[in-house]
């Protein structure tokens, strides 16, 4: 049982760690374009250009890789267990935009990322 469990962690870290890269991708590519959007037309220009990005098709790929390891996730375990350790990726998420786009994080939030980590364990123990 111990293997299956570390099995499904590990999977699960994968998927997160596929939706971290996803999203710092997507973050990056939106902030690279000018989007200051007051009209339908600036709109769907700015759709266009999203489209027109190969990082914004990788991205995609990302995700459907992840959903595809998800789904298998969700085929060998239970999904309150599964859902509980997909909470991972708010400290991917939180890590990962500090080191790469440079953003702050105040203690109040570090404080939350805690008690998310102690419940992934908790979840893991019980």
């Amino acid at each position: 049982m111990k293997q299956h469990i570390l099995f499904i962690i590990g999977l699960i870290a994968l998927t997160d760690f596929f939706d971290t890269v996803s999203q710092l991708i997507l973050k990056s590519s939106i902030n690279s374009l000018d989007w200051q959007i007051n009209s339908l037309k600036k709109a769907f220009r700015l759709i266009w250009q999203l489209l027109k990005t190969s990082r914004i098709w990788f991205s995609f790929l990302l995700s459907l890789i992840s959903l595809s390891i998800w789904l298998f996730v969700l085929s060998k375990t239970e999904l309150n267990l599964a859902f509980s350790l997909d909470s991972m990726r708010y400290i991917m998420i939180a890590f990962a935009s500090v080191i790469f786009l440079k953003e702050k994080v105040g203690i109040t939030r570090w404080l939350g990322i805690i008690c998310v980590a102690a419940g992934i364990f908790l979840v893991t123990m019980g």
